[in-house]
């Protein structure tokens, strides 16, 4: 399972500007940074991730997402975006636009119903693979 964090980043300006993010683990479990929303970075940290300690200044905390800061994510995440090309992968490589119009129109039949469980164990995948991030 994992969890999500959120923190902020500090950026200095100037000619020798800085800007500190989360330290990341130099091995094993990663966490990976999901989005940003509304100033913050939102990161899904494995459980079995260790993490070195984090700058103050970053605010680095553990969060319960409520439904519209998980919708956001959800919107713009780049990881989300790659989960959701590969349920549509999956689907494709069965089944092509084309084929599932047909499917479509010619619902209820058999044909239909191995198309629309090919699809939901795609979805299900999917799901899966989003629940892994923590959300």
């Amino acid at each position: 399972m994992s969890s999500i964090y959120k923190y902020r980043r500090i950026t200095t300006e100037g000619p020798n500007g800085t800007t500190l993010y989360f330290k990341n683990a130099d091995e094993g479990d990663r966490a990976l940074e999901l989005a940003e929303v509304a100033g913050w970075h939102y990161v899904s940290v494995q459980d079995t991730a260790q993490l070195p300690e984090q700058p103050a200044e970053i605010e680095w905390q553990a969060v319960t997402l409520d439904a519209e800061t998980k919708a956001a994510i959800m919107a713009t995440s780049r990881a989300v975006q790659l989960i959701n090309q590969g349920v549509v992968d999956q689907i494709r490589a069965l089944y092509s636009v084309d084929d599932e119009l047909k499917l479509l129109r010619t619902a209820p039949s058999a044909e239909f119903e191995a198309y629309n469980a090919h699809a939901e164990d795609c979805r299900a995948w999917g799901r899966a693979e989003k629940a892994k991030l923590g959300l």
